[in-house]
């Protein structure tokens, strides 16, 4: 097997920013405004949650021509282009007018501008820029480097951590404002992608660190779709990312009816930032040392618990310890998923496998805000869902703690 380059870290910086700056086409993004923009528009949980819905899934299609791409043409092309492209258009949804009207079915109608340029920020941000992240991140880091992995993760969450920073201040100061933060984000990601042009270099990734463990050829698109692999560990995580999309787009909305302010949640969220990025280094290192399904099962045990507790948080302190589970139990998933893949399928169909199972992370998170919004608009409550939701999540545990990850197990 060659040496790694020592270039891979240098990617593996650039692969994370990427990563980050997939926020404002991300619910926990999206959510920061969702009360200024439904106020704007005059837009119900319930149609919000909708248009979301909607939005996402159109948007989760562009996962598989960014595949195809990445497995073509490379991924710096890819990679810039992408970058770019969403920050357009996140610039062109700060100055949305609320033109035309879309009828979405049951009596929903929503302003078609607004909904084009959901579409888009989620195709371009959630979708096609997550899963170049992801390729440039596995295309460069070998498959038992468990301290770039962990690095990567890491540096993922504290980037998120600083935008989120960044934004609460703004929010704060103005909390009536959506279209100047997002115009602002706009124009950040858009400087992002001439650095990405400059900097990542694709003969690096032609030389990294040698085939996958183990023998045979690399398994195609269809081969790892025929696997029990791909579908627990691809829905497993999904599930997760349901979850935190339907919270954090009615953070505001959960907080009140648990009678907690704004203020708790997002003095929670920085508490619980030390424990998500030791859980993204812990994972790094247990991930090529023990079973992938077993340590994707103990996470998902973390969520169960969390979730089921969560109709009884009545005080900033439990909603402190909520924050924590939670963050710590996304930290090792986060890192599962950024990891399976290349030691499981290969590299050479690597960017459209990628691309299918952010796919399902798309739709599951499609389905989170939708699901609440429901829950708040026909039940009167967002926390009637959560013991059902606990009870999924503890069925993923189970599925994952049986799946072992063999390398080339498709093949």
């Amino acid at each position: 097997m060659a040496k790694p380059s020592p270039y891979r870290w240098v990617h593996v910086a650039l692969a994370a920013l990427a990563m980050v700056a997939t926020l404002p086409g991300r619910t926990h993004g999206l959510g920061l405004f969702t009360e200024p923009i439904r106020g704007t528009f005059e837009l119900d949980q319930d149609t919000y949650g909708t248009l979301n819905m909607w939005a996402t899934l159109i948007g989760g299609l562009f996962c598989f021509p960014c595949g195809w791409l990445l497995d073509r043409l490379g991924t710096r092309l890819v990679l810039s282009g992408i970058t770019a492209a969403l920050g357009i258009t996140v610039i062109g949804m700060s100055r949305t007018a609320g033109v035309g009207s879309l009828d979405l079915g049951a009596s929903l109608a929503v302003p078609l501008d607004l909904f084009a340029v959901i579409l888009l920020t989620r195709g371009f941000g959630q979708s096609a820029l997550s899963v170049a992240s992801l390729s440039l991140m596995a295309r460069s880091v070998g498959p038992r480097d468990g301290l770039a992995k962990g690095t990567y993760a890491l540096l993922v969450s504290a980037g998120f951590v600083a935008a989120f920073g960044v934004l609460r201040s703004v929010i704060l100061a103005y909390p009536g404002d959506w279209r100047t933060p997002l115009a602002g984000i706009g124009m950040g990601v858009l400087a992002t992608a001439p650095l990405f042009l400059l900097a990542v270099r694709d003969r690096v990734l032609l030389e990294k660190a040698g085939p996958s463990a183990g023998s045979g050829r690399d398994s195609t698109l269809g081969e790892a779709l025929r696997t029990r692999v791909f579908w627990v560990f691809a829905l497993a995580v999904s599930y997760y990312g349901m979850v935190v999309a339907g919270t954090s787009l009615f953070v505001q909305g959960l907080l009140q009816e648990r009678g907690l302010h704004d203020d708790e949640y997002l003095n929670a969220t920085i508490l619980g930032i030390p424990f998500g990025l030791a859980a993204n280094m812990l994972g790094g290192f247990l991930a090529p040392r023990v079973s992938m399904g077993r340590l994707l099962a103990v996470a998902l045990v973390m969520l169960t618990a969390a979730l089921a507790a969560f109709p009884w948080l009545n005080s900033d302190l439990l909603v402190y310890a909520y924050a924590i589970v939670l963050a710590s139990a996304g930290g090792v998933i986060s890192v599962v998923f950024y990891t399976v893949w290349r030691p499981a399928f290969g590299l050479t169909h690597l960017g459209r496998i990628q691309g299918a199972a952010q796919f399902i992370t798309v739709i599951f998170s499609a389905v989170g805000p939708k699901l609440l919004g429901s829950a708040k608009t026909h039940l009167g409550s967002y926390s009637v869902v959560f013991p059902y939701l606990a009870a999924g999540a503890s069925v993923m545990a189970l599925a994952a703690w049986f799946t072992r990850v063999h390398a080339k197990e498709a093949a």
